[in-house]
């Protein structure tokens, strides 16, 4: 399944790549002004969903696109064929793919490509977390004024929910350096080869982050939600990866907001 994982995000990114700066339609979803999907994210995951029917026909699918495909399978594949929708359609190169592998609720593998650094990043349960198949971890950064932190704001920012802006205002002066990249998957692979120290932020999907969570756990990271609660996290809105070291200094940051 992993194979067949990396083989679908290559084939994806080559595609996504390819297409950049050729967006012929970007329709805004419903309700949601800023949140954007085109014709390359409904083709991008067409792909991938066909990779997987085709070996695996009665394995579950998540995706960002089409929804929930159930057929009672203890396996789901939870993709995001696009994950960095905005910067595509932009031609700013940060975007991803990303595939998560789950077994009776567990993330067991996990694929994160980036087309444009040709960077693949890949785990599975208990064999690590790997870039262009050489093994990564996570920095040794023990302190956030040492700390690269990162984070994303939902697309309804502007109505500023469970206060992103002010966690964003507490850890500004906390930290060495505060980015926002777009592309959630990266965050997390980020945090995985320690490029990152850091990352938190408010309303993930599951195909935001499958992938990323398996991915930093296995680097040697810790993920868990606002409350610090390691096992609800994939369908928990709220995330918080690290790379352990800074994990409880940010869960304070994050407290400060009651």
């Amino acid at each position: 399944m992993i194979q067949l994982a990396i083989e679908a995000a290559l084939e994806a990114g080559k595609f996504l790549k390819y297409n950049v700066g050729k967006v012929k339609n970007i329709e805004r979803k419903q309700g949601e002004e800023t949140n954007l999907v085109t014709e390359i994210d409904k083709q991008s995951e067409a792909l991938i969903i066909s990779k997987i029917k085709k070996h695996f026909p009665h394995h579950d699918i998540l995706g960002e696109e089409s929804g929930s495909l159930n057929s009672r399978s203890e396996f789901k594949w939870i993709i995001d064929p696009l994950d960095g929708t905005t910067n595509f359609t932009h031609g700013f190169p940060i975007f991803s793919v990303t595939i998560g592998i789950e077994h009776k609720g567990e993330i067991i593998a996990g694929v994160i490509y980036d087309p444009n650094a040709d960077e693949l990043f890949s785990a599975e349960k208990g064999n690590g977390a790997y870039l262009n198949k050489k093994r990564i971890h996570v920095s040794s950064t023990d302190s956030l004024i040492k700390s690269l932190l990162v984070t994303g704001f939902p697309y309804n920012v502007k109505e500023n929910p469970q206060h992103v802006v002010e966690h964003f205002v507490n850890f500004l002066p906390l930290a060495q350096g505060v980015r926002r990249l777009g592309s959630a998957a990266l965050d997390l692979a980020y945090i995985a080869c320690g490029r990152l120290d850091g990352y938190w932020e408010v309303f993930l999907n599951p195909w935001d982050k499958a992938a990323g969570i398996l991915l930093v756990r296995e680097a040697g990271g810790k993920v868990t939600n606002f409350q610090n609660d390691e096992h609800d996290v994939i369908y928990n809105p709220n995330t918080l990866a690290s790379n352990g070291r800074i994990h409880e200094y940010m869960l304070d940051v994050l407290r400060k907001i009651k």
